[in-house]
Parts: C-alpha cells; sequence; structure tokens
C-alpha cells in the first residue's frame, strides 16, 4: 500500500511538534485550578512520578517545572522499555502496585464524583465536530471505578484503529499467557551429533547481551561434552507459520516477522521508530551468534544454514526475554510493531493455533471473547494495526481499558502502565505543546493510532474531581495528521480538566 512507505504516516512515529494552528475556546469546565492531589494521583496511576511539593511551591506547568519534569521523565525512559538487563543497562523502576493506586483514587464509595453525562457531552460534542476529524468520528468514554459508559458517539461503528489495535494485543497476549511469561531462545543438539541448533521462539527483543551470554553457555556444554572436529550450525525458525511479510509490504515500520531476529531486525542502533531492516532477520541473527561461538572457542563448519531441531535433541543453552508485562509495556509506549506481531504469535501457540497472521487473528478473537468484550463488527488481521483490514470500536477499546484497570485483574496491568504520558514518553512525547491540549500534559495517558487518513487515540485520565477515566476517540477520512492528532488530544486534555457536574 504505497502511502504507507511514509514512515512520517506509516505509524506512530515520533513525528516533529505540530505547527501552531488557531485553537478553538473551550468552554470553562474545569471546577477551580488544578490540584497538587489531582498530578500526584495522576501521575502514580500511570506509573510516573511527579514529586507534589514541587508543583505545590512551582505552579503546575511554569517553564522550569515543565523543563524538569520532561527531563526526568526522558531520564527514566533512555533504556527504553524491556531488554535483558544485561550490560550497563538499568532495569526501569517498576510501577505502583496497581491495586493500592486504584483505591487510593477512589473505590465505589469514594469521594471522587463522577462526571454527569449531560455536562461531558457539553464539552466534548463541539470538539467532536472539529473538521480535522475527517468524515468518521467515533468516541467513547467510560467511568473506571464503575464500568458506566458516560459518553458515546458512534461508538459501536467498527472503524480502522491503526495502532490501538495494540491495546487488543495487549490484553489477549496477557491473559493467554500472563504477565510473567518469557520468551526463551535456545540451542539444543542431537545426541552425539556435530550440529548445534539455534532455535528460535519469538523473541524480538533478543539483543547481542542476550546472544552473548547465549554463545557462552553453549560452548561451555560444548566443551563439557567435547564432540569431534568442528561443528555445523543451523537456525531453526519452525515455529511460525505462514507468510513472514506483512501485508504492507517491506517497510522500515516492521520487518519480516520470524521466529528469530535480533534487535528486531534493525539494521542500524535505533530501539524504536522507523528503521531500515533486514531481509531476512534469522539468517542475519544466525550470522552474528556464530561470530559470538566463534569468539567463544567453538570450531565452525562453515556458515549457519536454515534447519529444524531433532524430537530427542537436548539443550545447550537458553536466553530469555523481559516478563510480557514488561514487553507490553515497551509495545505500548513505542508502538512497536515487531513486539506486537510477536505477542500475538505468542497468544495464538498458547490458545491452539498456528502461529500466523491468521491464526493470530482467531487468537486473538478468542482470547476477548472469553472476557466477554463487546466485539460487534470487529476484525483482526494483525497485531500491530498496520493492516487496513483491522476493525475496531471505540467502545471496544474503552472496555479493554476498563479490563485492565479492574482490581480483579492485576495480570492486565500493563496495558494500561505502558501507554504512553502526554508530553513526556513514547509517541506522546512531542504532543500536548498546543495551548487547548497543554492542560492534559502529564495527566493523560494513551495509545496513539496513526495511518494516512487515520487518527486514533485510546486511554485513561483522572479528571479534575479525581475521577479515573476511560477514553477513546477516533477519526477517519483526515487529511492533516498533526491538525487531527491536537484535536484528539484537545479531547483528552477537556476530559482531564473537566469536573462537568
Amino acid at each position: 500500500m504505497p502511502e504507507l512507505k511514509d514512515p512520517g504516516l506509516a505509524e506512530d512515529a515520533e513525528l516533529p511538534e505540530p505547527s501552531r494552528l488557531p485553537e478553538p475556546q473551550l468552554p470553562a469546565r474545569r471546577r477551580g485550578p488544578l490540584t497538587t492531589w489531582q498530578y500526584t494521583a495522576a501521575a502514580a496511576t500511570l506509573g510516573l512520578v511527579l514529586t507534589a511539593g514541587v508543583v505545590a511551591a512551582a505552579g503546575p506547568w511554569d517553564s522550569g517545572q515543565r523543563t524538569a519534569e520532561r527531563a526526568r521523565a526522558a531520564s527514566w525512559e533512555a533504556d527504553g522499555g524491556a531488554d535483558h538487563g544485561r550490560g550497563k543497562r538499568q532495569k526501569p523502576q517498576p510501577a505502583p502496585p496497581a491495586p493500592d493506586v486504584l483505591s487510593a483514587l477512589g473505590a465505589p464509595q469514594g469521594s471522587a464524583p463522577a462526571p454527569t453525562k449531560s455536562e461531558l457531552a457539553d464539552v466534548l460534542a463541539p470538539l467532536l465536530k472539529d473538521p480535522s476529524l475527517g468524515t468518521l468520528r467515533t468516541a467513547s468514554v467510560v467511568d473506571a471505578v464503575t464500568g458506566e459508559e458516560l459518553y458515546g458517539a458512534r461508538q459501536g461503528e467498527p472503524v480502522t484503529p491503526a495502532s490501538t489495535t495494540k491495546i487488543a494485543t495487549a490484553v489477549a497476549a496477557l491473559t493467554a499467557l500472563g504477565p510473567d511469561h518469557r520468551i526463551a531462545t535456545t540451542t539444543v543438539a542431537d545426541p552425539g551429533a556435530n550440529e548445534v541448533v539455534l532455535v528460535g521462539a519469538g523473541d524480538p527483543t533478543l539483543d547481542t547481551d542476550a546472544l552473548r551470554d547465549l554463545a557462552k553457555a553453549t560452548a561451555k556444554s560444548l566443551h563439557d561434552d567435547p564432540r569431534e572436529g568442528k561443528v555445523k550450525l543451523s537456525y531453526d525458525t519452525s515455529l511460525y507459520s505462514g507468510p513472514a511479510l506483512h501485508p504492507i509490504g517491506p517497510n522500515e515500520n516492521i520487518a519480516p516477522v520470524s521466529a528469530l531476529m535480533l534487535n528486531e531486525g534493525r539494521l542500524d542502533d535505533s530501539t524504536s521508530g522507523p528503521a531500515p531492516r533486514s531481509a531476512d532477520p534469522a539468517a542475519a541473527a544466525a550470522q552474528r551468534f556464530a561470530e559470538i561461538l566463534r569468539e567463544e572457542g567453538v570450531r565452525l563448519d562453515g556458515a549457519p544454514r536454515p534447519g529444524k531441531a531433532g524430537a530427542d535433541a537436548v539443550q545447550l543453552g537458553s536466553t530469555s526475554s523481559a516478563p510480557l508485562s514488561a514487553l507490553v509495556e515497551r509495545m505500548l509506549t513505542h508502538s512497536d510493531n515487531d513486539i506486537a506481531e510477536a505477542l500475538v504469535r505468542q497468544t495464538a501457540l498458547a490458545s491452539g493455533e498456528p502461529a500466523s497472521f491468521d491464526g493470530a487473528a482467531k487468537a486473538v478473537d478468542k482470547r476477548l471473547k472469553e472476557l466477554q468484550l463487546p466485539l460487534d463488527g470487529t476484525k483482526f488481521a494483525d497485531g500491530s494495526g498496520l493492516d487496513r483490514a483491522d476493525r475496531v470500536t471505540a467502545r471496544l477499546l474503552t472496555a479493554l481499558l476498563a479490563k485492565a484497570a479492574d482490581p480483579a485483574r492485576p495480570e492486565l496491568r500493563s496495558a494500561l502502565t505502558g501507554l504512553p504520558v502526554a508530553g513526556f514518553t513514547g509517541t506522546l512525547k512531542n504532543r500536548y505543546d498546543s495551548d487547548g491540549a497543554a492542560p492534559g500534559t502529564g495527566l493523560v495517558r494513551a495509545k496513539t493510532g496513526t495511518l494516512t487518513g487515520i487518527n486514533t487515540l485510546a486511554g485513561s485520565v483522572v479528571d479534575a474531581d479525581g475521577r479515573l477515566l476511560l477514553f477513546a476517540f477516533t477519526a477517519s477520512g483526515t487529511t492533516a495528521p498533526q491538525s487531527a492528532q491536537a484535536t484528539l488530544d484537545r479531547l483528552a486534555a477537556t476530559v482531564a480538566n473537566c469536573g462537568c457536574r
């Protein structure tokens, strides 16, 4: 699809800051100034720590405070999502325990009131009419405490969701596998055979440090059980089936989908966003593994070649990914398409389906049905949202977020904690600077979605009264992506600033 060749529009790359556009004047609905506790509660809920004393002393958004907090958030994000925790990289600190955070924001008997439906409609309906939102706009706003839908506009109409599809991917994967699941890349050998097989299990975040650890373990096993002469190296990608190439074709937003890849098949030092990709990630990973094996003293016979592990093969070494919860957070924060396609295939394997585009789609649908989510009219064609055949409703997006916010389902919490923070992290880092959207900075946490002509935003926010609300706004047929994004940001910021009672 030619329009997807532009990486700036293809999917949630961190876009340049939007040009300054005239902002419509919003009705004054906020019930007094945003309070220190609101910032503190929102920060705790969303995994972003703001120092309440400094906010109170300096005012919420003076330039020095904003600059300092941006720098602090950026420093925490520098190592970027999930990694193997090796070398000098520091592991990200865990988010606050979800049940405690949610109870602090108010259980059903808490003091934070929910907005009224009529008042919420008064502030959102005018913004939804903004022409920047194209030919079809849908919306849903839900109370996270009760699950009640407080506002809706064509919320049951299926639309192309772009990368907000990743919320469904996250919930399905966490439901199928649990937050502690890890993806193990192994080496095996048949007894007595002079051949080592590198077996891919679908970890797209496999990096050089992890590969080196695997090579050391493999070399030790070989030295402990010496084989005569040189050993051959093969690599097994048979876990996945079906086409490797995404329907969008060769693209810098996603590598060919393979059970074995190194650094998501990236050919540069990047860890997120568009990048040149290897046409054969498995072969490239195996070649790098061979180089490291030789450095560890293993004598190899020729170049690595495709192969398959035997039924009686014994394990020589293993290295594991970060926990699934961390992979989900990295996927959502940076809109990582490679992780998304890996997670839906892991979901397929756990659900008895082939690890292919078709099998993964069936598995996601199956897992979401188990959660009794509203799936009428929905279609999952991939896990990343790059496929325009995907169809999701605004109602489903808020229902997914509500499941993740349910204190009875802590296993789903990373589907919320991984959402980018407005003005601070991931695909929202360079947004929320316009006058109408700025009040949502640090309070809105949302997954973005961007394809040519499609702009979506779905996430969570604490409103001016301290109520945790979940929202989804979609725009189809847009012609100016930055204008559409700015309007979506204003919609979410309006929810944040609305007491609406």
